[in-house]
């Protein structure tokens, strides 16, 4: 996987100045396949994986023990194993280079005493969100999709990377508020230039359903209309739907759902003096209801400034924010409980959809 050269020619520096980003020459490779190469330097404290009962569990393995595989039903033992510790070890070190690049990215902006080529700043963030997404994949798929790939061992392997996933995650959504507040990128979503969210990662549920993970670096209005009122979405997660290979004539859809909260504040026309912080915000997550126009009808798209939609609420959560990892939790929740569902809801009909949501 090549990279391209993020920056056009060195920046001054001042003093105090941290250096740019090591690799950023040409032909470097920051990030390569899922084997992950070993960063040139370390940097933070990624979660700690816990590892009650794991060397109960897995005998003492030597250096040259092959990685873990699922066990084999009807085998009688259980190959030799990894210890927790030495298979994250590749992971947690490769979280701590794209950290430190995140520092590096940061240092390079507050320092630069340059006003310094906004383009090339501007490029820079979007390119390091890209070098972030094979990680992400990979994390969340190990940790998600289904079935389990680490047997016994399932759920504190997916804890860990879950947390590995949202500490990223976070660092990565403060950096690009860094930019905007310096006037580098924007956030606004009607920019197609803007970076209002970034990818997250991806993982599937069955053989036919796969959902991404997006997150907005800033709350935004739920529709550029703002329309339903006082509605600001955080995450959304795009579910595609394949049809079975025996399944003729159909093709995959796409719907989404949102992690949203609605400003009570606004809502009630009460002013921030007279209203209790904690119960500004209630959350939720919901589903897309398109309301038109029709899929075929090319023309009405062309002349449709916004496709217009509604909100379907499904679950209500309260007045805190879930974090990354536990939003996700509940969405897979929402959707598993779903499964049984003869047709997908974009095939439902708008007639259908208002029963729902009424």
């Amino acid at each position: 996987m090549t990279t391209e050269q993020w920056f056009v020619g060195p920046l001054p520096r001042g003093p105090r100045e941290a250096r740019p980003p090591d690799d950023l020459e040409p032909g470097a490779q920051p990030c390569g396949d899922l084997s992950w190469s070993r960063p040139p330097s370390q940097h933070g404290d990624p979660p700690k994986v816990e590892r009650k009962d794991v060397q109960e569990q897995l005998p003492e393995a030597s250096p040259s023990t092959p990685s873990p595989e699922p066990l084999a039903p009807g085998s009688g033992h259980a190959p030799p194993r990894l210890p927790l510790d030495t298979m994250f070890s590749p992971i947690t070190e490769q979280l701590r280079y794209l950290l430190k690049k995140a520092d590096d990215f940061q240092s390079y902006l507050i320092y630069s005493r340059d006003q310094v080529q906004k383009e090339q700043l501007a490029k820079a963030m979007p390119t390091f969100l890209k070098m972030c997404e094979p990680y992400f994949l990979y994390l969340e798929a190990a940790a998600r999709s289904m079935p389990p790939i680490y047997g016994a061992l399932q759920e504190l392997v997916r804890k860990g990377l879950l947390e590995i996933s949202q500490q990223l995650t976070l660092r990565l959504e403060q950096l690009v508020l860094m930019y905007a507040s310096f006037g580098f990128v924007d956030l606004e979503e009607t920019d197609p230039l803007s970076i209002s969210c970034f990818f997250c990662g991806r993982f599937s549920i069955s053989p036919s359903h796969e959902v991404s993970i997006f997150r907005y670096c800033a709350p935004a209005a739920y529709t550029a209309s703002r329309f339903p009122r006082y509605l600001y979405k955080k995450m959304r997660w795009n579910l595609e739907t394949t049809p079975e290979p025996r399944s003729r004539g159909q093709n995959s859809h796409m719907d989404y759902y949102f992690l949203c909260y609605r400003d009570t504040w606004e809502d009630t026309g009460k002013s921030p003096a007279n209203s209790c912080p904690q119960i500004q915000k209630l959350w939720s997550i919901g589903r897309w209801v398109p309301l038109g126009p029709a899929e075929d009808d090319l023309y009405s798209w062309i002349l449709c400034p916004q496709p217009p939609g509604d909100y379907q609420q499904l679950l209500t959560i309260g007045f805190e924010e879930p974090s990354h990892m536990l939003a996700t939790d509940l969405l897979v929740q929402i959707l598993t409980g779903q499964a049984g569902q003869a047709r997908p809801p974009s095939e439902a009909g708008l007639a259908a959809w208002a029963a729902q949501g009424s």
